[in-house]
């Protein structure tokens, strides 16, 4: 298909071949962020190590986050989103299969070292991956596309634990790193199949022109303004750091709080537990999906982030069995967080799609300094109590989220405007450009801005 395409004028089936094929790639590092908290525990035992030192295979994981998602963005800003899609998927294959000689030295090092480079692939990858579904159609539905396609990581974020809890934990393995070795190798098999998947795909490029060219048809952007004034996606980059912080924070020490809850839950007992803590998850995720045809993004973002706040206190002072329900409905209530602040701090961008796209995701560096900070506290007090680090993080995603509907309602409330409204709008561009609008494609406007906030 020729390049300079925008996700509104792709066939059906274009669509939705491109929109399956990225969401594979959700997929891919829901898997190893699952496993990722798992082994928190895990090297505990091994190398035995304490908790603040434990995690920093998540500084190692999210830091890649803030160090590479920002060359990403210029790289796919450059060559494309499905060369960032090869790029990233090299750098997951290579890391994971470096960590079978970490596990033959049983360097912990090395683990740390090859969870970066695995971060650095995965960064690239939500870069193109987020961005390209949420351009790829309607801006209206752009959260309900990604919580849908994200809700895929969430299914595989629970096998990760699920895994474990039957491999990690049990017999000899407990003690082992032979099981480490063939899951990574396997992870790796994955990366390196659907990276010859994409090799051979026909992947419609969008490009930043001709999204910003129709945006700028019907008055939806306002991307002349440099980047540094796009004040909506600035504020969204600080509210992802503070969520990814808070939710990389909880689930890194979930394993810990279950088993010392003092209620008979042992560490294999507390992976299955935390495997269906991931089920809650997803689930909430894919209601979100259906909330969000109705219910505005910011306005059910606060909502969220409120509950958030509330479940984390709960965690924190709650004993015994209350806490691990606050900890299950905490769960729930993060499902929708992370995919709704990339899509209100990316909408109507423009030009400024891709760049914005890597500030965004570069909020998941976040992930790297919350969770030391959590398990300071979890060794120097109680586990229970290290939650107040993420109510912290909960807290400021509240402020953002409450203060686009604060904004939204200031500006006329959450009123869209109709698929008539933009026909006429782009009808007097073209009569302004050529003096005729015979060219106007209703049906194509209907598709792109069919409900687009004011």
């Amino acid at each position: 298909m020729a390049s300079g395409v925008t996700g509104t004028e792709l066939s059906r089936k274009q669509w939705a071949f491109a929109f399956a094929l990225v969401t594979s790639l959700f997929f891919t590092w829901g898997f190893a962020y699952g496993l990722l908290d798992v082994l928190n525990a895990h090297f505990q035992v091994i190398f035995k190590i304490g908790k603040t030192q434990s995690t920093l295979l998540q500084l190692a994981y999210f830091g890649a986050y803030l160090v590479y998602a920002p060359i990403a963005s210029v790289f796919m800003e450059r060559y494309g989103y499905k060369k960032g899609i090869h790029m990233g998927l090299t750098l997951y294959s290579l890391g994971a299969i470096f960590f079978w000689p970490s596990a033959v030295y049983r360097a912990y090092g090395g683990f740390v070292g090859c969870t970066f480079v695995i971060g650095c692939g995965l960064s690239c990858l939500e870069v193109a991956a987020n961005s390209y579904i949420t351009v790829l159609g309607s801006p209206k539905y752009a959260a309900a596309r990604l919580n849908f396609s994200q809700g895929f990581q969430g299914v595989a974020s629970f096998a990760g634990p699920m895994i474990a809890s039957r491999w990690f934990f049990q017999g000899k393995n407990a003690t082992s790193l032979d099981t480490v070795q063939w899951v990574y190798l396997a992870v790796a098999a994955l990366g390196l199949v659907l990276n010859i998947l994409f090799y051979f795909c026909t992947l419609p490029e969008i490009t930043q022109d001709a999204l910003a060219e129709e945006m700028h048809e019907v008055g939806l952007t306002n991307d002349k303004d440099p980047f540094w004034k796009q004040y909506r996606c600035i504020f969204g980059w600080v509210a992802q750091t503070a969520y990814v912080g808070a939710q990389v924070a909880v689930a890194s020490l979930a394993v810990n709080f279950l088993a010392e809850q003092g209620v008979g839950i042992d560490k294999p007992l507390a992976s299955q537990l935390f495997s269906y803590c991931q089920i809650t998850f997803t689930v909430g995720r894919f209601v979100g999906v259906v909330l969000l045809n109705w219910v505005d993004p910011a306005l059910m973002l606060s909502f969220y982030a409120i509950a958030c706040c509330a479940f984390s206190l709960g965690v924190t002072f709650g004993p015994g069995l209350s806490g691990v329900g606050c900890l299950f409905a905490l769960f729930f209530f993060e499902s929708i967080c992370y995919p709704v602040i990339f899509t209100l701090g990316t909408k109507n961008l423009g030009r400024h799609t891709k760049r914005g796209s890597g500030l965004i995701v570069m909020g998941v560096g976040g992930g790297a300094w919350f969770p030391p900070a959590a398990g300071h506290i979890a060794d120097t007090d109680t586990t229970a109590h290290s939650y107040i680090v993420p109510f912290a993080g909960y807290v400021a995603m509240a402020i953002y989220a409450i203060g686009l509907v604060v904004d939204q309602t200031r500006k006329g409330g959450f009123r869209f405007r109709s698929v008539d409204e933009i026909a006429q709008k782009r009808a007097e561009m073209a009569r302004e450009k050529d003096g005729s609008d015979s060219d106007i494609d209703k049906k194509g406007s209907q598709e792109f801005v069919e409900s687009v906030s004011v």
